[in-house]
């Protein structure tokens, strides 16, 4: 699949898995993808912690109740470091954001599926309890998470709006 097949077949996937495994190779090619991605003054503040122990899962499952999560066959969680790269700025959000979409393309070309949860790990505490139980140190912060199987079902990706309600040559808003 090339690139432009993955954009265009990349969907949030909140649905059942099938019960296959995702091995390993797969997990770290995946992972790779994301360590591929850009990231602000080549500072690389975001790693991640790959979980595929059903118990760990599970655990995760606890705090974040969503069906996704609770049938997940691995989860890639990404951990960020908020640190000044450039002046007194930090790209850890921006980079991390651009680690997930790369992942998030590698999982669909590779035919598995995901969504992205962000909000609910910023309620509640969610992201420190997941931090203390994946052993994560507490200057980083868990932003993240990639619930990952095989979908159950066949979903498509949503409509966008086209091109000349979103983008523009030269100017916003410009005619063509």
């Amino acid at each position: 699949m090339d690139v432009f097949q993955a954009i265009e077949q990349r969907h949030c996937y909140r649905g059942e898995f099938r019960p296959d495994p995702v091995p390993r190779k797969d997990l770290t090619a995946i992972v790779e993808a994301g360590i591929k991605a850009p990231s602000g003054c080549n500072a690389q503040t975001t790693s991640f912690v790959v979980v595929d122990d059903p118990a760990i899962i599970a655990a995760i499952a606890g705090h974040v109740d969503r069906q996704v999560v609770r049938e997940a066959k691995a989860i890639i969680v990404c951990v960020v470091e908020h640190r000044q790269v450039y002046k007194e700025l930090s790209f850890g959000a921006e980079d991390c954001a651009a680690a997930i979409e790369n992942m998030l393309l590698a999982i669909t070309a590779l035919g598995y599926a995901s969504v992205w949860i962000d909000g609910a790990l910023r309620v509640d505490d969610i992201a420190a309890k997941l931090g203390q139980l994946l052993k994560v140190p507490g200057n980083l912060q868990i932003r993240v998470i990639l619930p990952i199987g095989r979908p159950a079902q066949a979903v498509t990706s949503r409509e966008k709006l086209p091109f000349a309600k979103r983008a523009w040559f030269n100017a916003y808003g410009a005619a063509s």
